[in-house]
């Protein structure tokens, strides 16, 4: 697509502090026991009835956060009692198992029109569980605030190949930033749609974007990911507006479309 194009342009010559990345991007490791995810299981993994699954994080004891493109089936918003949330989920076992009451994906992406950077730029979605986890059982990770710092990042997702438990690349770079878009070098795949991206200044990882999509840059691949601080308050507002009354039926909300969507929950610089 014309878009992803763009954006791999973009990846090309919006180079951080305009050179070459200095620090050394690492390895992704599985998090193949309890212990290994301990400190990381507010993210899990967010099932979708039977289109697959994408990562997403827990931000507040009902809330989590993720890919708009995840939430969507056949240019629908999913129903929300068709998504299960389990956090930590490693090896069969999840810290915390949630059913899922609301959706809603933030109304700047346009599921009608593929990937081209103005989707990806608002490719995020809030879900609301059924139930809070407590926050003595699992403390929610913050949405950093400021201005996007500089510095490496590191990303904890699952995916194709690692479903059964969470996965971790300690440090990866921002390779270019424009207009509210992130290009990045770090290890993710088919399923890792949704998954935080974090800034470790000042103590315990707080979130910097989402993982929206992949492409490739010299021959390499890369992903894709966007601002938050702006998006995270728009959500929050639909969420309030669109909280169905006590002992309501929840609503399922739609969006007409001709186009039908892939069954995977990424986008490929191809185009699918």
């Amino acid at each position: 697509m014309k878009g992803i194009a763009q954006i791999a342009a973009l990846a090309l010559c919006a180079m951080v502090a305009g050179g070459a990345v200095v620090a050394e991007t690492t390895k992704l490791r599985k998090l193949g026991t309890k212990n290994d995810a301990l400190a990381w299981q507010s993210v899990g993994r967010l099932d979708l009835g039977r289109s697959g699954y994408c990562s997403g994080t827990l931000i507040a004891p009902d809330m989590v956060l993720t890919a708009a493109h995840c939430v969507y089936q056949n240019g629908q918003l999913i129903s929300a009692e068709e998504v299960t949330f389990r956090a930590g989920l490693t090896n069969g076992d999840a810290a915390a198992k949630r059913r899922v009451s609301q959706i809603e994906a933030h109304a700047g992406y346009d599921p009608t029109t593929g990937f081209d950077g103005n989707n990806i730029r608002h490719d995020l979605a809030l879900v609301r569980l059924a139930k809070p986890i407590p926050s003595h059982q699992l403390a929610p990770f913050r949405v950093f605030s400021g201005v996007m710092p500089k510095g490496p990042v590191s990303v904890v997702s699952y995916g194709r190949g690692r479903s059964d438990a969470l996965s971790r690349q300690n440090q990866c770079q921002v390779l270019g930033a424009r207009d509210r878009l992130l290009v990045l070098d770090c290890d993710v795949t088919f399923g890792s749609s949704g998954a935080p991206v974090f800034t470790h200044l000042n103590g315990r990882g707080q979130i910097v974007s989402v993982i929206s999509g992949i492409g490739t840059r010299g021959g390499k691949k890369v992903a894709f990911g966007m601002e938050l601080p702006q998006l995270i308050s728009d959500l929050k507002r639909q969420m309030r507006a669109n909280k169905a009354l006590p002992g309501a039926n929840i609503r399922r909300v739609t969006v007409g479309s001709r186009k039908t969507s892939t069954g995977a929950k990424f986008v490929r610089a191809n185009g699918s």
